[in-house]
């Protein structure tokens, strides 16, 4: 399985809301079952050592859902950012966090910057959590801080640009995954995501599993990157 896997890994999770309706459940209930997803695809992630994993957890848009449900969601991460803290530890994962971080609530704050403190040194899996987060917002909020320090317009190229994104560490994303049947990439990781290799899958997020995951890798290994270019054996 090592052979040609994706260094980075990103995930939309989709489909919690119509999980839980299709069980004539709140929607609460679907965002709850699709934290086993989480677990198990970060372990498989590890074990298949894959460098970097970003889940797309809450985006800039879901603050607009109603006031009920965005509390809900911000209480249970809150709870998991603190009762993961050990496991993921323990496991060697690294933690990072991109997005508005300041609009989350102060207790989520704190338990997430306890975590990353706490797995700053490790050195398997890194996962990234997209957390307030808009592709759009990244690029404008790149725009302004060039703008701020009066960045010279010919040294400006896309080796520059990325210096001023929320991580400029993380690679691009080599495959991309959206589960619950919808086909499109809802303002997620819009500048690093130019040539990334995307797999659909009508999964709902709480429903997906490794089985699932190691399909995806699977296709992606049957693809051909060019990356604009022509391969010379074409």
């Amino acid at each position: 399985m090592s052979e040609n896997i994706p260094q980075h890994i990103a995930i939309i999770m989709d489909g919690n809301g119509r999980w839980a309706k299709e069980r004539n459940l709140p929607r609460y209930f679907g965002h709850r079952a699709g934290v086993e997803s989480v677990r198990e695809i970060v372990r498989s992630c590890a074990k298949l050592g894959i460098k970097y994993l970003t889940l797309y957890v809450f985006s800039t848009e879901n603050w607009e859902r109603p006031e009920k449900e965005v509390n809900a969601l911000m209480n249970l991460l809150k709870k998991l950012l603190k009762s993961e803290a050990k496991e993921l530890n323990k496991n060697n994962v690294r933690v990072k966090a991109i997005g508005q971080i300041e609009r989350l609530p102060k207790e989520v704050r704190k338990n997430l910057d306890e975590l990353i403190a706490l797995t700053k040194n490790n050195t398997g899996l890194t996962l990234v959590l997209s957390l307030s987060y808009g592709g759009r917002q990244e690029i404008i909020e790149a725009v302004k801080k060039i703008l701020t320090k009066k960045v010279e317009p010919e040294s400006l190229d896309e080796k520059k640009f990325r210096e001023f994104l929320y991580d400029p560490e993380i690679p691009d994303p080599d495959l991309l995954i959206r589960t619950g049947g919808e086909y499109r990439i809802s303002n997620f990781l819009l500048f690093q995501s130019a040539y990334t290799e995307f797999y659909f899958t009508k999964t709902l997020w709480p429903d997906f599993r490794e089985k699932d995951l190691l399909l995806a890798i699977e296709d992606y290994k049957k693809r051909k990157r060019k990356f604009g270019r022509v391969l010379e054996f074409e």
